[in-house]
């Protein structure tokens, strides 16, 4: 199995990316944001985390099959 470490290392840095987008953009409102979100039940944080990978998986296959 070769690990393409170039492709590998740009999606981490893609995450970063999308990951700090909230912040920048909602810096004031993230502190409520975030206390509201440790307030949830496991359950419910559960389901928010497999939806993401489900989408995040989706667009990953969606980029895959377009041609351009």
């Amino acid at each position: 199995m070769n690990i393409d470490w170039s492709l590998l290392v740009t999606a981490v840095g893609l995450a970063f990316v999308f990951e700090g987008v909230p912040y920048f953009l909602f810096a004031e409102r993230m502190p409520r944001i975030l206390l509201r979100l440790a307030t949830q039940p496991a359950k419910f944080l559960r389901f928010i985390g497999l939806a993401a990978m489900i989408l995040g998986l989706l667009i990953i296959s969606l980029g895959r099959s377009l041609s351009f």
